[in-house]
């Protein structure tokens, strides 16, 4: 009875389930419409049977309340707006850094000197400081020199022009290392001065570089041109300047850019770039890769610029009275546990240290690459404002180093990395000889100023290409990584700082 009773189910179409679910894997060969039709219709029963539960229990005397639920902070609840976990952690921050500003005043008292800047350039040590800066002057006419009236000229061949331009250029960063370590100058003069001695460095190597280009663009435009078939009678009667002129009418196609403001068609091609307003300007610029024609706005957005030169003022008195108030008396308490080795006091300080060095840190990036750089854009009508990336959502590494500070990645990426590896060096290589240069400068910025050599600042650069590595196996899980970054950003600059302040102690002390 009951095999008749599923023969006459069969019949009308009502297979069991079980059975269903077999033909439907059974049927997979068939034609796609019926199995698509049975899915369908299966989801469509269970949507049938979850809104009759619905009712079925609305309809109940208990008046249920409960329902089958994930707890919010499941994974799998799906639940995602957390903004107001988000401003506890603000509201938390806020007031543990209030009571430990608190209880700094309590300890140290008021040590903020609005006016220190005023006493620190009426300071005499800062005049080597500023004899380093007029000196840059002769360096950057003697490039201007060997470009306009040598190198363009074909007075001098490229070796030889090669040549001058490497003594130039390692002048401009032995020299005044050379005035630092000899003169009686000034720590923190020293090092602005050194920092702007560097970008003048990078500016000038690409600026011959690209004035190279240039004119290797035309030696190769000029000889295709005077190989062409097709032009030999119309070369007998040019001039050599005419034909001059037509390659450079090629070379200018490949040199213009397309950032370049549309509205404006006055544009420069070599050699006429080579004269003194156009190499000043690119010494002013906001920027250390050389180009003949820069993107260029209209007109000086005033209010912007006041905006600007206030968060300028205002971010400099700040930095200012952190470090005075906050980052000094930490640095100071820190030598008894470096002198005692107590590894213990040690990490204290090290962490006691961190969070203020990190909210200076962020609070320079702010002033130099906003406010500064634009404002210094704004006045030159410098267009390209792009200073900075999301370098704070850096998974990696790599994309910290790319997206953090832009003019200098631009530079490595231009003059270093695509040179190597048009040499026929592989990436790694290419990376690797990146890191050492900026590893190399690092450490000029820190150990000249200080007159020691030491290696912490390099080692701390070169330790990014195996760190770089291991946060690279956290690719499939990018939140992890991205702590990484920010762990090494937090922790690796005070301990640079706390190294070099030991090292400078312990031989000024025995001096």
């Amino acid at each position: 009875m009951t095999s008749d009773r599923r023969t006459r189910n069969e019949a009308n179409g009502d297979v069991p389930l079980r059975s269903r679910g077999k033909a439907s894997v059974s049927g997979s060969g068939a034609v796609g419409g019926g199995k698509a039709k049975r899915r369908t219709h299966s989801f469509g029963r269970i949507t049938d049977f979850q809104e009759k539960q619905k009712r079925e229990r609305a309809e109940q005397s208990d008046d249920p309340c409960h329902e089958p639920k994930d707890s919010l902070l499941t994974s799998s609840s799906g639940y995602t707006n957390y903004r107001g976990l988000l401003n506890l952690c603000i509201v938390l921050l806020i007031l543990s850094n209030a009571r430990v500003a608190l209880e700094n005043i309590i300890k140290y008292g008021i040590l903020v000197d609005p006016l220190q800047w005023i006493f620190f350039l009426a300071n005499p040590t800062i005049l080597p400081s500023v004899q380093i800066l007029l000196g840059m002057h002769v360096f950057i006419l003697i490039s201007f020199f060997h470009e306009r009236y040598l190198l363009s000229t074909g007075i001098l061949s490229e070796t030889a022009g090669t040549v001058l331009t490497t003594l130039n250029l390692s002048s401009i960063i032995l020299i005044p290392a050379y005035t630092v370590f000899v003169t009686d100058c000034h720590v923190v003069a020293s090092s602005i001065a050194l920092g702007i001695v560097t970008m003048v460095w990078l500016k000038l190597v690409s600026y011959h570089m690209v004035n190279y280009w240039c004119r290797r663009d035309i030696r190769k435009r000029l000889h295709h041109y005077h190989n062409s078939p097709y032009n030999y009678n119309i070369r007998r009667h040019r001039s050599s300047s005419q034909n001059d002129r037509i390659v450079s009418q090629h070379v200018k196609e490949k040199m213009s850019t397309s950032f370049f403001n549309e509205d404006i068609d006055v544009k420069v091609y070599y050699p006429d770039n080579l004269n003194l307003k156009d190499i000043f300007y690119f010494m002013f610029a906001p920027t250390i890769c050389y180009e003949l024609n820069f993107p260029r706005s209209q007109r000086i957005r005033k209010r912007f610029l006041i905006r600007r030169f206030l968060e300028m003022i205002f971010l400099f008195q700040l930095i200012l009275g952190l470090i005075q108030q906050w980052l000094v008396p930490t640095i100071n308490n820190s030598l008894k546990p470096l002198q005692e080795m107590n590894y213990l006091k040690m990490c204290e300080r090290l962490l006691k240290l961190a969070v203020p060095n990190h909210i200076i840190w962020l609070l320079f990036f702010y002033w130099f690459f906003h406010s500064s750089l634009n404002f210094i854009g704004e006045l030159l009508l410098f267009a390209d404002r792009e200073f900075y990336r999301d370098w704070w959502n850096a998974e990696s590494v790599h994309y910290f180093w790319q997206n953090w500070n832009i003019p200098v990645h631009r530079w490595c990426l231009r003059h270093l990395y695509k040179p190597l590896l048009r040499r026929g060096y592989s990436k790694c290589q290419a990376s690797t000889a990146v890191f050492f240069v900026s590893a190399f400068f690092h450490e000029y910025l820190v150990s000249v100023p200080l007159k020691m050599f030491r290696i912490w600042a390099f080692s701390g650069m070169l330790f990014q290409i195996p760190f770089a590595m291991l946060v690279s196996k956290l690719h499939n899980y990018p939140h992890y990584a991205n702590v990484a970054v920010w762990v090494s950003l937090i922790i690796g600059q005070p301990l640079c700082i706390l190294m070099y302040y030991h090292d400078y102690y312990i031989i000024h002390q025995t001096n």
